[in-house]
């Protein structure tokens, strides 16, 4: 059974930064892309930031020059570095993996920017 583990979420103040991580836990598989969502409080879950296998990057407008995502494929994992957080980015976040048939979610970590 596979598992996506998160990690890296909590309460960080205007301007701060975090960095989530994401890996495996189970057998090894095929990934193709990988990302993250979000969902705030009675709203939608939104796309973040997504890297395919080759490691081309695409970002929600609201986050382009303040979040980076990258990934390791050794260790089938995916991070997101938050630099400049608003109160707007408090959430909860989520990692995807996608493999031959099946997409795989992460159980979510708490981000909460507030002074």
């Amino acid at each position: 059974q596979v598992q996506f583990v998160e990690s890296g979420g909590g309460l960080v103040q205007p301007g701060g930064s975090l960095r989530l991580s994401c890996a495996a836990s189970g057998s090894l598989f095929t990934i193709y892309a990988m990302g993250w969502y979000r969902q705030a409080p009675g709203k939608q879950r939104d796309l973040v930031a997504a890297i395919s296998s080759d490691g081309s990057t695409s970002y929600a407008d609201s986050v382009k020059g303040r979040f980076t995502i990258s990934r390791e494929n050794a260790k089938d994992a995916v991070y997101l570095q938050m630099n400049s957080l608003k109160p707007e980015d408090t959430a909860v976040y989520y990692c995807y993996a996608n493999s031959p048939g099946a997409r795989y979610w992460g159980q979510g970590t708490q981000v909460t920017v507030s002074s």
